[in-house]
């Protein structure tokens, strides 16, 4: 089988590259690995819905890959989502899109600029509504995410985010790997870890070293549930 990793950072997957057999390096993005019988190429893109969508672009058609997973950590808005909780995200958007009216968002699809029902979207959101394969993926509880450009911090925007859109968590890739996966048809599923709250800004109240052991652990189990044997 062949699968796809993609982080924005090496850093939060090192200890999952780790565990591969390394093979070559494509260029400074693209390296490829060997696990047992398959193979794992693993994609660091940069942070950002640009990079993503640029690099996932490049990378997606035509690769045939078994399964892509996006790895990375995130903020939660919820209490019930804590910090080192690993998440399954299966429904995104991008929050920023859209125009201001005064102190009202107005979204694309609300503007008539765009119809919530064009494919990739459903109802105006990106869905990724696969069944989950193996005990690891089954158990992470299923959420949805918002992707912006900015990690908020303000209570004031916070409010109105969790007003407009309801979210569990964000990130500042996943709704451009959502857009990417689902357009190319390639089968994906987006892993997050949380590694603080989505609150004024103090990071002393972060924990990304458990956030990335969480998530390192639980995307190496799941890959080997999905390998062949």
């Amino acid at each position: 089988m062949k699968f796809l990793i993609v982080a924005a950072t090496r850093f939060e997957i090192r200890p999952l590259s780790d565990k591969f057999a390394f093979v070559q390096k494509e260029d400074d993005s693209l390296s490829h690995y060997q696990f047992r019988n398959d193979k794992v190429d693993i994609l660091i893109t940069g942070m950002g819905m640009t990079a993503t969508a640029f690099y996932l672009g490049k990378q997606l058609p035509g690769s045939n890959y078994d399964l892509v997973i996006n790895a990375g950590i995130c903020g939660s808005y919820k209490d019930s989502y804590p910090i080192g909780k690993v998440v399954n995200v299966t429904g995104e958007c991008f929050s920023e899109l859209g125009a201001e009216n005064n102190d009202q968002f107005i979204s694309l699809f609300d503007l008539g600029l765009l119809d919530p029902e064009d494919p990739p979207y459903r109802a105006g959101k990106l869905m990724n509504n696969s069944t989950p394969k193996g005990p690891a993926l089954r158990k992470l509880d299923r959420v949805d995410g918002i992707t912006s450009n900015t990690i908020h911090g303000h209570p004031e925007t916070i409010r109105k985010l969790r007003e407009l859109f309801d979210p569990d968590i964000e990130s500042m890739e996943g709704a451009a790997f959502f857009y990417a996966c689902i357009t190319t048809g390639v089968p994906f599923h987006q892993i997050r870890s949380i590694s603080n709250f989505v609150e004024e800004r103090d990071k002393s109240k972060w924990d990304i070293p458990l956030a990335l052991a969480n998530l390192n652990k639980t995307v190496f189990e799941i890959l080997k549930e999905q390998m062949v044997k």
